[in-house]
């Protein structure tokens, strides 16, 4: 374990086990409606990581792929201000059946904002889904369609999330330790 963890709250098996899931029941769904190809948006930087090994299980559906950057946090522990898009999708979304893919669903006003967005540009199909489900801090009725886990309200890191742009890279994810946070005090 990091030593700037104060505890694994989802190790590296348990994601691996939880995308074999998750992939089934995404593509599933998708196929049961006759859908043939899916437009997954991944919201960047977060949720990298968490795309590139979900899309990777969808093997039985056509899959295109852009991303959207947004920020909300700025290097704090909470939201600092409304979330603002600062780098749009690419591809033409309408008509298609377009997935939204984020790392965390903490508040929720991050996934309302980008949803609303897309319905914009009228895609056939517009579904959610996040890896971490926070339910504790929800600011919006939004809920995802698809979810990898649920946690409490703590602050975690790795496998994408970061604080400061630290620890994404870890494989699994973790509670950053409490004077670790917001302002961090790097050595």
């Amino acid at each position: 374990m990091h030593p700037d963890l104060a505890q694994i709250l989802v190790d590296e098996q348990a994601i691996h086990e939880r995308l074999e899931a998750l992939g089934a029941q995404i593509e599933n769904s998708y196929r049961a409606h006759g859908v043939e190809e899916l437009t997954v948006i991944a919201i960047t930087n977060g949720a990298i990581l968490f795309a590139a090994d979900l899309v990777r299980r969808l093997k039985n559906i056509y899959v295109r792929l852009d991303t959207v950057r947004v920020s909300s946090y700025k290097d704090e522990d909470k939201p600092v201000s409304e979330p603002e898009i600062v780098d749009n999708i690419r591809l033409d979304i309408s008509d298609a059946h377009v997935l939204l893919i984020d790392d965390i669903m903490d508040t929720g006003q991050t996934l309302e904002r980008l949803v609303n967005v897309i319905k914009k540009s009228r895609p056939a199909s517009l579904k959610t889904c996040v890896l971490l489900n926070k339910i504790g801090r929800r600011q919006t009725s939004m809920d995802a369609d698809f979810a990898g886990f649920d946690i409490p309200d703590q602050f975690v890191v790795g496998y994408g999330l970061d604080f400061a742009e630290r620890y994404r890279n870890l494989p699994y994810i973790g509670v950053l330790r409490p004077e670790l946070q917001n302002p961090p005090m790097w050595m």
